[in-house]
């Protein structure tokens, strides 16, 4: 198995452009990095069995979709046991409004959801409709997005 550290900088120089535009072909990818196709493939299938690439997406517009409203959802729970946790994962990953969950600490929740939706009438039904309905769920704080000032999917490859 791989790690970070046996990437070379033409590993790394293949990340960052399939981070840039995963829709390349393999030719232009090759191009772009200075190999020829065939090595420059079995590296990126090397890559992606390694685990480096988890999957490669298509980034949706949410607004042009007419998911309008983002917002941030603090969760926190009565109880922190096993079972507990493994419902409400279960349960949360059921939710299409919720495009991110984590566990986090260093603050009075449990789990923080980045949720999108229509609008506040959407936002609503999601919020009393599902989230204050999964048991163990003791309290929701939500912040809404206002303005994105930075929007990156790309991990620093340094």
């Amino acid at each position: 198995m791989l790690d970070v550290n046996d990437l070379d900088r033409t590993d790394l120089r293949l990340l960052a452009e399939l981070q840039k535009d995963a829709s390349l072909s393999n030719l232009e990818l090759a191009d772009k990095v200075g190999l020829s196709p065939t090595p420059c493939a079995r590296r990126v299938k090397r890559l992606v069995t390694e685990g480096f690439i988890e999957r490669q997406v298509a980034i949706l517009n949410p607004e042009r979709l007419g998911y309008d409203l983002t917002a941030h959802v603090s969760i926190s729970m009565d109880r922190h046991t096993p079972d507990r946790f493994e419902n409400f994962e279960a349960e949360i990953a059921t939710y299409d409004e919720v495009i991110d969950c984590s566990v986090v600490t260093g603050q009075s929740a449990d789990y923080l959801l980045r949720v999108v939706v229509k609008d506040m009438k959407h936002f609503e039904a999601v919020l009393l409709g599902k989230l204050t309905r999964i048991p163990g769920v003791t309290g929701v704080h939500s912040s809404f997005v206002l303005r994105k000032v930075i929007n990156r999917t790309e991990i620093p490859l340094g």
